[in-house]
């Protein structure tokens, strides 16, 4: 008996807006910043589609159009305009996986009326508990998208996951906690080997290659741990995808007609992980 091929997906990072007025130092934790620390070190804020002919999941769901221009971001445009790109009509969506809560990835659960969304439990306590009453800790998360959040678990359509789940063949999530207590990753089957959707779990390779944290997290030693498991995950450091790093857009092709959405499935152009940042000496 012939046995089947294991499924392989295409996987997209769609780009939405931007955050160009960064430095170097604001993206490593304490003194872990090497080199030039007022470089200009700017992030993107993506989101991400896993498909095949089978189905469809969006990994997080990025923010409004309004919560950018609120929070000072150079909008590009919408979540609904980058899934349009790929075709993709948001109310057929039947999987949503949210890595975390933070407001720059849960903004848009509305756009997804029949999806099941998948969060970690650590998660939803931690945003929904006591410690919201600390505004440094609330500012990160958007009240709106903690409450639709809630709303979709008394809907019935919200999966609280304890740990490690398998959503699909090929679709693996795993909590790696760090950044918030309830952040996890996806680690994705594509012809190219396996892929590690990180996340905020790692903003961007300088983090995760030279094990220097971004500052905003929750507990140091796992955010460590994470860059570990991550590694541990993925197929090479190149089948790491972080989620906040411009260098993605230069490493992978972008869709043909979209310069604004990129394919991880696809051989990279470069190899980015090997930037000066990197390079350099760690703490």
């Amino acid at each position: 008996m012939k046995e089947s091929k294991p499924p392989q997906y295409e996987v997209y990072a769609l780009r939405i807006g931007s955050n160009a007025h960064r430095t170097a130092r604001e993206n490593f934790f304490f003194d872990a910043c090497c080199g030039q620390p007022d470089a200009s070190m700017p992030l993107d804020y993506f989101f991400w589609v896993i498909r095949n002919d089978e189905r469809t999941i969006v990994v997080d769901t990025a923010f409004p159009l309004s919560t950018g221009i609120r929070r000072e971001r150079q909008m590009k445009r919408s979540a609904g305009e980058a899934l349009a790109a790929l075709d993709i009509d948001p109310s057929t969506v039947r999987d949503v996986v949210v890595t975390h809560l933070h407001w720059d990835h849960a903004g848009n659960l509305a756009l997804f009326p029949n999806a099941r969304v998948h969060v970690q439990g650590a998660e939803l306590r931690f945003c929904t508990g006591a410690e919201m009453r600390h505004r440094q800790l609330a500012k990160i998360y958007e009240r709106d998208d903690v409450m639709q959040a809630v709303g979709i678990l008394h809907d019935g359509r919200l999966v609280v996951h304890e740990g490690a789940a398998t959503l699909a063949p090929g679709i693996e999530l795993c909590l790696v906690g760090g950044h918030t207590p309830g952040s996890q990753v996806v680690r994705v089957a594509t012809r190219r080997g396996n892929l590690v959707l990180a996340s905020d779990a790692a903003h961007l390779w300088a983090n995760v290659r030279g094990r220097r944290p971004f500052p905003i997290l929750h507990d140091l030693a796992k955010v460590l741990d994470a860059f570990e498991a991550i590694d541990a995950l993925a197929e090479s450091p190149e089948h790491v995808i972080p989620g906040h790093d411009p260098l993605v857009a230069t490493t992978f092709p972008a869709l043909r007609g979209d310069p604004d959405t990129f394919c991880l499935h696809e051989d990279p152009l470069t190899v980015a992980t090997r930037s000066a940042l990197v390079e350099e000496s760690v703490i």
